[in-house]
């Protein structure tokens, strides 16, 4: 018994991505996160086909520290998908990113660097992103580009993608 629950993954679905022209991407399968034992009191996560993301929002002046599609891609496409629906707290979807992080093995220097930015500076994200939804925008695609040259702020503006 001990066997079989020590291999149940956490994370679920390869990461299979679309990219825009800029550093923009689009899942094209979905993918999921559960809680591991101990963490019942957290809430499972998937992420939909067609979600908008830029994986880790990493300040450029970190890039050869940190970038933004590091081994931790998976666990930001996860926490970007919260930030974006909100259907829990900031730090409920937080912590989930740190617990994704540690299910991919993470050093705990990157995990707490990463962590540590989002509890502190995610607030303006977090707050952004409530009031682009509220004002329409949508991050769910239902049609995906064909041109590699289309960029995601020219594809978000047509209305027959979502």
């Amino acid at each position: 018994m001990d066997k079989w629950i020590s291999d149940a993954r956490a994370v679920e679905g390869a990461l299979y991505l679309g990219r825009f022209a800029d550093p923009t991407y689009f899942t094209t399968k979905p993918i999921s996160w559960k809680p591991n034992p101990g963490q019942e009191q957290y809430k499972a996560v998937t992420v939909p086909v067609g979600f908008v993301t830029d994986f880790a929002s990493i300040p450029r002046a970190f890039w050869s520290l940190l970038r933004p599609d590091g081994i931790y891609a998976y666990a930001a496409v996860i926490h970007d998908w919260l930030y974006w629906e909100q259907d829990r707290s900031k730090d409920t979807s937080d912590m989930t990113l740190k617990f994704a992080m540690q299910d991919f093995k993470i050093d705990a220097l990157t995990i707490n660097s990463i962590y540590g930015g989002v509890r502190a500076g995610g607030g303006s994200a977090w707050t952004g992103n409530k009031r682009l939804k509220a004002s329409g925008e949508k991050r769910i695609l239902k049609r995906f580009p064909d041109d590699p040259t289309t960029r995601w702020d020219d594809w978000k503006k047509r209305p027959d993608v979502f």
